[in-house]
């Protein structure tokens, strides 16, 4: 089933939630679980409590955080998906950030991906492997708040102005869940001075 819906504001959310048949996710997850090199990173408030990689195009770095990441060259499974990504968002990916969330202790707080260096409307693919996690939006001064089970397989597009008035988090859940890979393709462009 597709879903799209047009976000107070001027955002958009298009959300596929079997985007991949279960035999190719469950494929993606196994190579992405173990060829990833998965890291701890640190923030000013501590580690965070996930698990992250990151690949790019060569030369791209990023940083959110108090963290910068100079990417890794993509695997011939992450150019796969991202031509695949590519061809349903309508637009170019340079970069892609991984998520694997261990447990129901793993999370992500709620952030914009609002860097400078992704341009004044980004468009943000999200595609989820393994265990079914909620996926809140919370609009910045209404408070208005969307929440999504994302799927095994799916695909999330956020667009339009979706970055500038809504937040979006995965939070923590004490229900016994099993490990999930998000990956968030996104187009890095230079830091404006």
């Amino acid at each position: 089933m597709t879903q799209h819906l047009d976000l107070r504001d001027g955002g958009t959310l298009d959300y596929h939630d079997a985007f991949y048949a279960a035999d190719d996710a469950d494929a993606f997850f196994a190579r992405l679980r173990a060829e990833t090199p998965w890291r701890q990173e640190q923030s000013r408030f501590g580690p965070f409590p996930r698990l992250t990689a990151w690949y790019a195009d060569p030369g791209l770095t990023y940083s959110y955080s108090g963290v910068t990441h100079h990417g890794s060259a993509w695997t011939d499974t992450l150019a796969r998906i991202r031509r695949d990504i590519e061809t349903a968002a309508g637009t170019p990916f340079n970069s892609l950030l991984l998520n694997l969330y261990r447990d129901g202790h793993d999370s992500i707080g709620y952030h914009a991906d609002d860097e400078r260096e992704l341009g004044v409307n980004p468009v943000i693919a999200s595609i989820s492997l393994g265990a079914v996690r909620q996926f809140n939006l919370k609009h910045k001064k209404s408070r208005e708040k969307l929440t999504f089970d994302l799927a095994h397989g799916s695909l999330l597009l956020m667009g339009g102005t979706c970055q500038h008035h809504w937040i979006h988090g995965v939070p923590k859940t004490k229900t016994a869940v099993g490990e999930r890979i998000n990956l968030t393709f996104r187009n890095v462009g230079e830091r404006p001075a």
